[in-house]
């Protein structure tokens, strides 16, 4: 019997004088959901982060605070590791580049390449960046400025020592010909084509110690320190070396994915590959770029004071929400937008009234109706109802999840997940446990209603648990399940009623309780004596805020009936992709029921509930007209999923 392959999974090392924000979040959170995804799977992970502690700004950083480089790194370096800590990353090695062993290694493969000549020592003239510690050339460089940072630059004149890269150009366009899925996504891959459609010059990897001292030191030359090419990207080799409870680097390379950033694709795609050339070295089998976050739409910066901080959002909504909310938003790869008001939509939607509704229902009648024991199921009692549901759970963790996982699309993932969510809330409704419970001769019925709700949440848990591992445990717990989430749950397929019934379920504290948020209010407007034509104009305009405070979705009409005593009111049952809500609509005058079911509609879905004739309506739908109704804001001619955004 052959092992599988090891999972070697990492993440950029972050710069050490950085300030965690969302995009470190990020790639870390996405990896961390492999590891876990994988160890369940019953794989052998290796999953790497870590720091970038050279350079000059570190060099600057320390001299300003009157303390020794290597000082100023560990008083940063714990920034990071409590972050990971309170975001629940399960990584298994944390590298600093200021770590012996991997200075030890740097220099190694330094060495290597200068004996094999594909390093040499030139002149070099170039506009230089000092926050970006790089080269320009003329080209490159507008008004002063550093086309990346906006940042003035100065030109610079000095011998350095350069790796002949521009040699492998040919055979790195060979590999990425051959191997399709080197880079990822395809968008991305892309990119790195055109970028090889130019000549590749050589990398200068190294500075002067008399311009900077705080770094590695060349080998073969005691005047120099290697650049940050050389030091940051070996660190995915060295590691191997000293991290692993055995350290194996021919056992974990080549890296099974390499999650970076879009703004270093070509670090790692073209400087690392053309590296791990010239030392021989297998490369590895992906490098997967994700796009940026803005905020509210706009571009994060220090300047604007829109720079999420994690360890803040972690402290007042979770780590878990936070997961959920990053890896859910947009497809990974893609470029997102992180707003408040979609946060909290997310988490009062999709984890308070989705998954936490699911598992308080269901542990309050396991524990109302079969005293607090989960009740077994009678084959006689069991209805397509039934057979649908846990035929869903089933492909879910079978098929859905791995097909998704591997192909790190954690989006379609998280739909897959919920929709299996709202497939378990609608059977709870269909059902009505609370109507078979005021009759003893329901009783089998009423137990197997009850014991797949419970299999479909312990299902659930297993799904999960990659993404919202604290959330899982509690599931769990209020199950009465005795899950160890550290082994490889998933390495033989799971069945159906084979681990839930006879659990003794206890009741916790919601999961995810809703948010709830003042409703906008209105500026006060001037009195009508001091105000100009043209300032009344501007109080009936909107700001581009406050049309983002509205959230419009895709939904499908999926029933709807007319509001009793009401003409005009319509009680409609839509969905939105991760729930079904009940929206009382006034189109009851346009429409009779029949007609409109089935119709793809837009909807308001971020309304506070609101009850139209004593019943409630948990959302508004778009339509046209001034005192009446003329018609449905629809989607005819094109299929879109409901709960699509509308913007």
């Amino acid at each position: 019997m052959t092992m599988p392959e090891p999972f070697y999974i990492t993440t950029p090392i972050y710069y050490v004088n950085d300030v965690p924000h969302i995009g470190h979040a990020y790639t870390t959170i996405a990896a961390d959901v492999l590891a876990r995804w994988h160890r369940l799977i019953g794989e052998k992970v290796f999953f790497l982060t870590g720091l970038d502690e050279h350079g000059q700004k570190v060099q600057q950083a320390a001299a300003k605070a009157g303390i020794a480089p290597q000082a100023h790194c560990d008083q940063l370096a714990p920034q990071f590791q409590t972050l990971w800590q309170k975001l629940a990353i399960s990584h298994d090695g944390f590298i600093r580049t200021t770590d012996a062993q991997h200075q030890t290694v740097v220099q190694r493969l330094l060495q290597k390449l200068y004996d094999a000549q594909l390093i040499y020592r030139a002149e070099y003239t170039g506009w230089y960046c000092t926050f970006d510690e790089r080269f320009w050339t003329e080209k490159d460089v507008d008004n002063g400025l550093c086309p990346d940072c906006q940042r003035p630059v100065e030109q610079l004149g000095e011998n350095n020592y350069f790796f002949r890269m521009g040699q492998f150009q040919q055979r790195l366009l060979d590999h990425l010909e051959a191997n399709p899925s080197f880079i990822r996504p395809e968008s991305r891959r892309n990119e790195v084509l055109g970028f090889l459609q130019k000549p590749l010059e050589d990398l200068s990897i190294s500075r002067p110690k008399s311009r900077l001292s705080w770094g590695i030191e060349l080998p073969f030359d005691a005047d120099y320190v290697t650049y940050v090419w050389f030091d940051a990207l070996v660190n995915y080799i060295s590691g191997l070396e000293y991290l692993p409870p055995q350290p194996s680097v021919e056992r974990l390379w080549p890296a099974t994915v390499h999650l970076v950033g879009k703004d270093i694709l070509t670090t790692h795609a073209v400087y690392w590959s053309t590296m791990l050339m010239a030392l021989e070295i297998p490369l590895p089998h992906a490098i997967f770029a994700h796009g940026w976050w803005t905020v509210n739409g706009e571009k994060m910066s220090k300047s604007r004071g829109n720079v999420v901080d994690p360890y803040a959002v972690v402290d007042q909504f979770g780590a878990d929400a936070f997961r959920y909310f990053l890896l859910r938003e947009i497809p990974f790869g893609q470029d997102g937008d992180f707003s408040h008001e979609s946060f909290i939509g997310r988490i009062n939607s999709d984890l308070a009234n989705g998954l936490g509704n699911l598992l308080s229902r269901t542990v309050t009648l396991i524990q109302r109706c079969c005293q607090g024991i989960v009740p077994s199921s009678h084959p006689s009692e069991v209805t397509e109802l039934e057979t649908e549901l846990q035929a869903a759970a089933e492909s879910l963790i079978q098929e859905t999840m791995p097909h998704h996982v591997r192909r790190i699309e954690f989006n379609r993932t998280l739909e897959a997940t919920w929709g299996l969510i709202q497939l378990g809330n609608q059977y709870i409704d269909k059902t009505a446990p609370w109507v078979l419970a005021k009759d003893p001769a329901n009783a089998k019925r009423l137990q197997t209603v009850l014991f797949h709700a419970a299999e479909t949440l312990r299902f659930l848990c297993l799904a999960a648990y990659p993404f919202m591992p604290n959330t899982a445990e509690e599931m769990a717990r209020q199950l009465g399940l005795s899950h160890d989430f550290s082994q490889a749950l998933l390495k033989n397929p799971i069945a159906w009623g084979d681990g839930g019934s006879g659990a003794t379920v206890v009741k916790g504290k919601a999961l995810f309780p809703r948010i709830e948020t003042p409703a906008a209010q209105s500026p006060a407007k001037p009195h009508p004596e001091a105000s100009t034509p043209a300032s009344k104009d501007e109080d009936d305009l909107i700001g581009i805020q406050d049309f983002q405070n509205v959230e419009l979705k895709v939904a499908k009409i999926l029933a709807a009936e007319r509001v009793p005593k009401s003409s005009k009111l319509l009680k409609l049952q839509v969905d939105l992709g991760t729930e079904q809500r009940q929206i009382v609509a006034g189109i009851g005058k346009k429409y009779s029921p029949e007609d409109i079911i089935g119709k793809t509609i837009v909807v308001v879905a971020n309304l506070k509930p609101a009850k139209l004739m004593g019943v409630e309506s948990q959302g508004m739908v778009l339509a046209a007209g001034d005192q009446e109704v003329q018609g449905l804001v629809t989607f005819e001619d094109v299929d879109i999923h409901p709960g699509t955004k509308v913007k």
